[in-house]
């Protein structure tokens, strides 16, 4: 049980650490694509990107600290009330978990032995999980997911920073922009695979929300240049 949820908080950490790296890529593409669109001025460009980096960073990581402890403060709670309602009523804990499993396809004789076996097992357990969604003591680490935001957004933040300020200033922009959609699309591809999703799927809105934050930002500095 502990390997198990060893890997399932190093999984959820993965997946905070590339949802980071793809935050941070498509936050800053947007700032210095609309800032690049509005002036020529390389520092501006530059020190706008390196701020919207710094914010980013910060902000993900309480983000990402709040959020999760949210979350586990939740689940305990959810547990708290599976206790209470086991002992004032057990009987009913138990039907709720056998019909759970009927509802799910399995036969009423079979749900009913299967529910009995759970229940002499771990009944906290077998309820939360039926009623509530998660396991118990499968929780993410909320320092070790604020850390993983906190070195993944300014990780992606680098591309669209180092792209927009290296390439020559006639194709900087064009540049900047196929460097951000080839690096979505591999976060958006990584984010699918640890999450058992669709990787087509996954890509295909990433690299579109994307490059709709680049045109709207872009369209914006055009406006404001101009």
């Amino acid at each position: 049980m502990s390997k198990k949820r060893s890997l399932s908080q190093k999984i959820n950490v993965m997946r905070a650490s590339v949802m980071g790296a793809n935050d941070g890529i498509v936050s800053v593409a947007g700032i210095v694509l609309g800032v690049a669109a509005a002036t020529s001025n390389n520092f501006a460009i530059f020190i706008s990107g390196i701020s919207g980096m710094l914010a980013g960073t910060v902000s993900m990581a309480m983000g990402e600290f709040v959020s999760v402890n949210t979350q586990k403060d939740s689940e305990r709670n959810a547990i708290t009330t599976q206790k209470q309602a086991l002992a004032d009523s057990y009987d009913n804990e138990f039907n709720t978990v056998k019909d759970k499993l009927v509802t799910d396809g399995i036969s009423t004789d079979l749900a009913q032995q299967a529910t009995k076996e759970m229940m002499a097992k771990d009944p906290i357990k077998t309820t939360v999980r039926q009623k509530y969604g998660f396991t118990v003591g499968e929780y993410t680490n909320p320092l070790s997911a604020a850390l993983a935001s906190m070195i993944s957004f300014p990780t992606g933040s680098i591309l669209p920073l180092l792209a927009i300020t290296l390439f020559p200033k006639p194709i900087r922009i064009q540049a900047t922009f196929i460097a951000v959609l080839i690096a979505l699309a591999i976060t958006g591809y990584t984010a699918a695979k640890l999450g058992n999703a669709n990787t087509r799927h996954g890509i295909v809105r990433n690299v579109i929300s994307g490059t709709l934050t680049m045109i709207v930002t872009f369209v914006i500095g055009t406006l404001i240049g101009s």
